[in-house]
């Protein structure tokens, strides 16, 4: 059983400080607070027990910014979230693109706050995760053990490291935390009732699910979140994606269904998708079947500049676009399930995230 992540909350307002530890109090998080920048650093030199460190950063002094560079460069492995106004945001903007920080929050957004933290601690996750394989990998090749080696289980290995890392790229949006491991459940189920039984294609499809936007690892937050329309040059960005992910995984040995859910997801059926315009038969039944499944997330799903809609407008939208963005064999198949199904299937794989709507 993994041990709790350590934060170091630094705040020096006792009620907000009270305020921010109330935040965490239903996740698996372990919060100790320091009442000044001072204080934490002599904290995390001292000790080597925190993954991360929350600051309030009130103040944009130049002690304190110096103090911070310090503890970045005796604590590389530290996740480090800053929380500071928009107005004064400039140097911390600065901060995060040297690599100073990992992670820039607004104050006044709870949502954020937690979701920066569960990412934060999620990546550490990974990476001790990752350290520990390699380790092993390491210990077998020193032993020229190739009988121990056969007996580790390099799928479950791949399987976990394959969620973990789409969890952590779920998490750099609060409102798409668990879109991943949600559209890849809708996926197999779609197949299924398509007639695809065969387990090892199930498989690939509910990995391509998990997979299906993992370019946009390459696409900066700053086009990602931003909460004003996206320029033409900037939409141009996003829809490299497709592409970008493939490009990640097509030097891995990764079996066609999940390269075909990464780079056609976002073709349409009536060829007005992109990145190739591909229509109807040109597009892989993979990619067909998930633009549904993404589709049916996103509608049932909380979205800042709307609430979440229930499952019976969705079908209904989605039938209103069969034969032009969806494939309407797809759509029937959908159909035919009732709508309490897929609804279960949604509380299934999203039961375990925290609540964060509504949080002001």
């Amino acid at each position: 059983m993994r041990g709790l992540t350590n934060l170091l909350l630094v705040e020096e307002n006792e009620g907000q400080r009270k305020h921010l530890v109330n935040l965490f109090s239903d996740i698996a998080i372990n919060v100790q607070e320091a009442t000044s920048i001072i204080e934490a650093a002599n904290r995390l030199l001292s000790s080597n027990d925190f993954s991360l460190v929350l600051i309030n950063f009130i103040s944009h002094q130049g002690q304190k910014i110096e103090i911070m560079r310090n503890v970045r460069l005796t604590n590389p492995r530290l996740g480090i979230i800053l929380l500071t106004a928009k107005e004064k945001s400039d140097i911390a903007i600065s901060l995060l693109k040297q690599g100073v920080i990992d992670h820039l929050v607004d104050p006044d957004n709870p949502a954020s706050i937690i979701s920066a933290v569960l990412n934060e601690s999620k990546k550490r996750e990974i990476l001790r995760e990752n350290e520990l394989y390699q380790k092993k990998l390491s210990r077998l090749d020193t032993e020229q053990d190739k009988s121990l080696r056969e007996t580790l289980d390099w799928e479950e290995i791949y399987d976990s490291t394959l969620e973990n890392l789409m969890t952590a790229l779920d998490l750099r949006d609060v409102e798409t935390f668990g879109h991943s491991k949600t559209v890849a459940k809708y996926s197999q189920m779609l197949a299924q009732i398509l007639g695809i039984k065969e387990k090892k294609i199930l498989d690939n499809i509910r990995k391509g699910g998990l997979l299906h936007d993992i370019g946009k690892i390459a696409i900066p937050d700053s086009i990602l979140k931003k909460p004003s329309p996206l320029s033409v040059k900037e939409w141009e960005k996003i829809k490299l994606h497709p592409a970008l992910g493939y490009g990640l995984i097509k030097e891995i040995k990764m079996l066609e269904e999940v390269g075909n859910i990464i780079l056609y997801h976002h073709e349409r059926y009536d060829g007005a998708g992109y990145p190739k315009g591909l229509k109807k038969d040109e597009i892989p039944i993979e990619a067909r079947i998930f633009a549904l499944a993404d589709a049916l997330d996103a509608i049932t799903s909380y979205r800042p500049y709307r609430e979440k809609q229930d499952f019976n407008v969705a079908k209904k939208e989605i039938q209103k676009n069969a034969k032009t963005q969806f494939d309407p064999v797809v759509v029937d198949a959908f159909c035919s399930l009732n709508l309490d199904t897929w609804e279960k299937v949604r509380f299934e794989t999203t039961k375990l995230i925290p609540s964060f709507i509504g949080m002001k």
